[in-house]
């Protein structure tokens, strides 16, 4: 038969019999309510939503974003792409007029303005793509990126 001692003092312990020498801690744990949305919200707490997305929108793009993990770029490494980059995607920016460049800066300060982009550091090197200005018929452009190049170098998907 056994029987149980609690001494009530700072460290709750547990003797079991009449072995006074061996004792056991109580420790006392909570179960925390699982809440999916935070799960996720704190593994992409480094990404920033839009305040308009209901919860449900946010968990349906968050389960997305998981679900698509390795698809994205995560850290300094391009997906595929080990650098130093090859020869053959180290090329430099296209000729563009002055109208053209005015454009592209014009563009490239809106992107700024929203945090769509942000401005490399000296020692970080993107030599992947060239900016390029499409202009329309009815005198409106569109600006793009040309990854003509690396396209070229990485694998289809199909």
């Amino acid at each position: 038969m056994y029987g149980i001692d609690i001494c009530n003092s700072k460290n709750r312990h547990i003797t079991i019999g009449t072995n006074k020498e061996k004792k056991f801690s109580l420790d006392i744990y909570q179960m925390s309510t699982h809440d999916p949305l935070e799960e996720l919200l704190n593994e992409f707490r480094e990404g920033q939503f839009g305040t308009s997305l209901t919860s449900k929108q946010k968990l349906s793009l968050l389960k997305m974003l998981r679900k698509n993990r390795p698809e994205f770029t995560i850290g300094e490494k391009p997906s595929d792409v080990e650098r130093p980059y090859p020869p053959m995607l180290r090329r430099p920016a296209y000729p563009e007029s002055l109208e053209s460049r005015k454009e592209i800066e014009k563009h490239i300060n809106e992107m700024l303005e929203m945090d769509v982009i942000r401005k490399i550091g000296h020692n970080e090197i993107v030599e992947i793509t060239t900016p390029v200005i499409i202009t329309w018929n009815d005198g409106k452009s569109r600006f793009c990126g040309n990854f003509k190049a690396l396209n070229n170098y990485t694998k289809a998907d199909r």
